[in-house]
């Protein structure tokens, strides 16, 4: 027993994600012969911890992370020198500019009025300051920053995501794998899994490869079919 448990130790593989997201997308672009992809990373929040993309980075892969939060694109700015880090937000209109919500724990960051209220609303969580930021579209981001398109998408907006991905050019741009948030935060246990995201991606022409509850790893079905 105690020799299996070496075994089992030596062969475990660090994974800097939430729930291993990062283990899996590695997976799956080793499956699909994906040698060095680029990423793009929607809310990277950190440069290390609870990241769908630094595994990637300790490889030598490199990518685009944005994030709005200017404290935190400090932090990624600084310890991810190979990506290209932008400090904006995802927009989903017209508007140049919108109101960014910094949270008292800052996973909780969001440009959704509502959802911040909402969070406030449990009472362990506050609004900690509003501010102003400039607003890009997810399609000029992967036109300027990337030859083609990258191969592995991570989007966490906080109530966001399914709008984002409804401007996202499919026809256009094809990554083979997506790392979505699919899940409502709540802390009443009234979570949901954002069911509308699954169905939007699935008439995209994408399946789901894996689902760690919180998120959800979608693949695209031609680039796994001819892998």
């Amino acid at each position: 027993m105690r020799f299996i448990n070496r075994l089992v130790l030596g062969d475990a593989k660090k994974s800097y994600a939430q729930c291993g997201e990062d283990l899996i997308a590695n997976f799956i672009l080793d499956a699909l012969k994906i040698l060095k992809p680029c990423y793009l990373d929607i809310g990277a929040y950190h440069p290390t911890r609870l990241s769908n993309t630094y595994l990637l980075y300790r490889k030598g892969c490199h990518g685009v992370c944005v994030e709005p939060d200017p404290d935190l694109y400090d932090q990624i700015k600084s310890k991810r020198k190979r990506d290209v880090c932008l400090n904006v937000g995802i927009g989903t209109g017209q508007e140049a500019h919108a109101d960014f919500y910094v949270m008292s724990s800052k996973t909780l960051n969001t440009f959704s009025k509502e959802e911040a209220e909402r969070y406030q609303s449990y009472g362990s969580e506050r609004i900690v300051k509003v501010i102003q930021i400039p607003l890009v579209s997810v399609n000029n981001v992967i036109q300027e920053y990337f030859s083609d398109c990258p191969n592995f998408v991570s989007l966490d907006a906080e109530g966001l995501d399914r709008p984002i991905l409804k401007t996202f050019n499919f026809s256009r741009f094809r990554p083979e794998i997506f790392c979505i948030e699919t899940l409502t935060y709540a802390e009443d246990k009234s979570e949901r899994k954002i069911s509308e995201i699954i169905d939007l991606m699935i008439k995209e022409g994408y399946f789901v490869c894996a689902d760690t509850y919180i998120n959800t790893i979608f693949v695209e079905k031609e680039a796994w079919t001819n892998r």
